[in-house]
């Protein structure tokens, strides 16, 4: 599917790999919706975006602060970009990495923690694809240069612990494996409706999550990578998402972007 006037929500859209992606779909031509927090960054990155296009271009990037397992302020962000035009990309980048072991040593993983984490990666993540389903289904279907015609893309973010989970991983690891999980029944049952459903699953990124362990971790992490033996960078995430909308053949897969790396017991 061309990317080129269509409208894509992407979620987690002021940082790291949904900031990335944002600015790669601006770059060919869709607008953006950027839903974030409302402490994100989110405003003033749509502004850096829009100034790419000049000061006399319409703005193609917006900015809605919202809270992804928010039902009406998710279906806020989707009513905004569908009054930008067709909806038909979504890019699910929000997400929280909260460690906790089950025993540690503060005592038994408080269940409001692991409540949270699943809240978020996997319940959010849901409510975004169904919310912006129901629109993108309301479109008129496109044709593609190799042929077939779509409504649309959702493209989730799950991670390498959805397989390699590491102690003190239990609620992440759960929350990534859920949303590869439910990656082929959502792409079955909405292939009727010609909309794709796809998940990457990326290893150890350069992202604000990532940043907050010290340099020595970062870098004895990045030494774990088989090839590239480096962090991935947001722009390569951004550069698979984009590829994915334009392949009209994949669909139902969750696709690992993580060099290679297995990752250990911790």
């Amino acid at each position: 599917m061309d990317i080129k006037g269509t409208v894509a929500l992407i979620t987690g859209g002021a940082s790291g790999l949904g900031a990335a992606t944002a600015r790669r779909l601006f770059g060919a031509g869709a607008s953006v919706v950027l839903l974030d927090l409302p402490s994100s960054s989110g405003a003033a990155y749509a502004a850096e975006l829009n100034e790419l296009t000049g000061p006399d271009a319409p703005n193609r990037a917006i900015f809605v602060a919202a809270d992804v397992s928010d039902e009406q302020q998710v279906q806020a962000a989707v009513d905004a970009a569908v009054g930008l035009g067709p909806l038909r990309i979504v890019v699910n980048c929000a997400g929280i990495g909260t460690p906790g072991k089950v025993l540690g040593r503060e005592g038994v993983l408080p269940l409001e923690a692991f409540n949270r984490v699943i809240q978020i990666n996997l319940v959010g993540t849901f409510n975004v694809i169904r919310l912006a389903a129901a629109a993108m289904v309301a479109t008129e279907p496109v044709g593609t240069e190799l042929g077939g015609p779509e409504r649309g893309v959702i493209i989730n973010t799950a991670s390498v612990a959805a397989f390699d989970g590491q102690i003190g991983q239990p609620a992440y690891a759960a929350s990534k494996g859920a949303v590869a999980a439910m990656t082929l029944p959502l792409a079955r049952e909405l292939a009727r409706s010609l909309v794709r459903v796809v998940t990457i699953a990326p290893g150890i990124f350069e992202t604000p999550m990532m940043s907050g362990l010290p340099q020595e971790a970062q870098d004895s992490l990045a030494r774990q990578v088989p090839h590239p033996s480096r962090l991935g960078r947001p722009a390569e995430y951004a550069n698979l998402a984009a590829h994915i909308v334009d392949n009209a053949m994949l669909n139902g897969e969750t696709i690992r972007l993580d060099g290679a790396i297995r990752m250990g017991p911790k």
